[in-house]
């Protein structure tokens, strides 16, 4: 039986990268991890050390896609806001 897969996304919040993993139909929290670093953007070794922190680890050939968005969406000038999402799969059965 082959591992299930979720989305992996990646993004700032309150001034520092986090890692989450997008689990859907559930009241669960959703698995996270914050990077100490706030300046850059984590390394992918830093993201993979944090996913299999939260006992995941990459889809084999999956690759992190970069998305645009903003703060506020009918603002233009609104920031802009990065969100890198890969696919992954658990290691431990869940």
């Amino acid at each position: 039986m082959s591992a299930q897969t979720f989305t992996a996304q990646m993004s700032v919040f309150k001034g520092r990268w986090r890692l989450y993993v997008v689990l859907l139909n559930t009241t669960d929290p959703w698995p996270e991890f914050t990077f100490a670093d706030s300046l850059t953007v984590p390394t992918f070794t830093q993201r993979a050390d944090a996913l299999s922190r939260l006992g995941l680890e990459p889809v084999p050939g999956a690759e992190w896609r970069w998305t645009e968005d903003s703060d506020t969406p009918e603002d233009p000038a609104s920031p802009v806001v990065l969100i890198a999402a890969t696919q992954v799969r658990s290691r431990e059965g869940w």
